[in-house]
């Protein structure tokens, strides 16, 4: 359930039309309901009550803007974060540094040593080149970093191929089968309190078996690593449930999942993590956009829109499906081809698809554009970066500006003997 309803034929946010915002922001727009936010968020850690000790911590990656995060810290979340810079964005929202988790596969020694200043709960270590790094940092500082070792349990998450994390081939986490010495011989350095195993398979799960594939395989794991007399207090079971983005599609519920993670782990006896991100912003936000025009094509007319790859990427890199809706629906259909002005044969967001019928000028919405949506925006072809507004009930804000191409065109320089 989101909080983007029609009103009198109009879609509005929560009790703003959208045309409105359209109007005084101007297009392209992200606009977020803070309301569906919150549900969202309510909904996933009141599922988890039947579980007997749990951390959420939001996957800032999926939706970094600092008041989505301030409205997530109310809501009692900590953060998963990839990037220092993911870090400063977190506790510049208020959320505590214990309840922060590291996770990333390319962290530097830079990046580590400013996370272990600054008191970060966990390390999600994805490898032991990793974790001797960070032992020589904090050891230096006479600190222990709370860490877990993220393993790869060579599940197939059943998932688009560049979001799936958990294969052999793929990047992050050491192997299935050489987890247990590498945890042994973290342990045993100086500067390192390995108290975790952390598993992520993958985004978009549309199946819970995967997921319980994999935890089985952790469990098992961690039983390994405990025989050998190391203390595993915590396990971080990551993100990756699944959202419907086309009308009609059905995902794990919250509660699905669960109780799927309730039978898996009712013997751990461990701290359970988890880092949803998707499942909390995804049908928070839209992208609201303005036919530039509508052209003639060979078999379906081309609808030219003002948002373009640059704005909402997810089309061009995984041949992402997101409704497109006109913001005020006229009844009459069409069958289009749907475009951004970008210079690039991948500036398409849908081709013969059928939609409401819009002429030049019209505003229309992509929907579930709250996550994976702005963080993914740049300014290629010197447009400006999309700016990104918060609504609550019958006001709104913008939270992030449009940077124009101004703005950037000023940060360059041309050096001196090009002057």
């Amino acid at each position: 359930m989101d909080h983007f309803t029609r009103r009198d034929g109009v879609l509005h946010a929560e009790d703003v039309p959208l045309t409105r915002i359209a109007e005084e922001v101007g297009t392209p727009v992200y606009v977020y309901s803070q309301a569906t936010l919150s549900r969202h968020a309510r909904v996933f850690r009141e599922a988890l009550a039947i579980l007997p000790d749990v951390h959420c911590a939001f996957a800032v990656k999926s939706n970094p803007n600092l008041a989505v995060l301030r409205v997530l810290r109310a809501e009692g979340f900590g953060a998963d974060v990839v990037s220092a810079g993911e870090m400063r964005r977190a506790l510049a929202a208020g959320m505590a540094a214990g309840d922060i988790v590291f996770s990333g596969v390319g962290k530097t020694d830079d990046e580590l040593a400013e996370a272990l200043d600054a008191g970060i709960g966990q390390f999600n270590l994805e490898s032991e080149e990793e974790g001797e790094a960070l032992a020589k940092i904090a050891a230096a500082r006479g600190v222990k970093a709370q860490c877990a070792l993220r393993v790869n349990p060579d599940v197939e998450a059943g998932t688009h191929e560049k979001i799936s994390t958990g294969k052999a081939e793929n990047k992050f986490g050491v192997p299935y089968d050489r987890a247990a010495a590498i945890f042994d011989r973290l342990a045993g350095r100086d500067g390192l309190a390995m108290r975790a195993l952390a598993v992520h398979i993958g985004s978009q799960l549309a199946s819970l078996d995967p997921l319980e594939a994999a935890f089985a395989r952790m469990g098992a794991l961690m039983e390994a690593i405990r025989a050998e007399g190391h203390a595993v207090t915590h396990m971080d079971l990551g993100g990756g449930v699944g959202v419907p983005y086309r009308e009609g599609e059905r995902f794990p519920s919250p509660q699905d999942y669960a109780a799927m993670v309730a039978r898996v782990t009712k013997d751990w006896g461990v701290r359970l993590m988890f880092e949803p991100g998707r499942v909390i912003s995804g049908n928070s936000g839209v992208l609201v956009t303005r036919v530039v025009r509508v052209k003639q094509g060979v078999s379906h007319p081309f609808v030219v829109v003002d948002a373009a790859m640059n704005d909402l990427a997810r089309p061009a890199m995984y041949d992402a499906w997101h409704d497109f809706v006109a913001v005020t629906d006229r009844g009459d259909t069409m069958v289009a081809n749907i475009v951004g002005p970008i210079c690039e044969s991948s500036d398409t967001f849908a081709m013969g698809r059928d939609i409401a019928a819009v002429e030049t000028g019209d505003l229309a919405a992509f929907r579930t554009a709250g996550a994976y949506g702005a963080t993914m925006a740049n300014t290629y072809n010197s447009r400006p970066l999309v700016p990104e507004v918060l609504v609550s009930g019958d006001r709104y804000a913008v939270v992030a500006d449009r940077i124009e191409p101004a703005e950037i065109l000023a940060a360059e320089r041309v050096p001196d003997w090009l002057a």
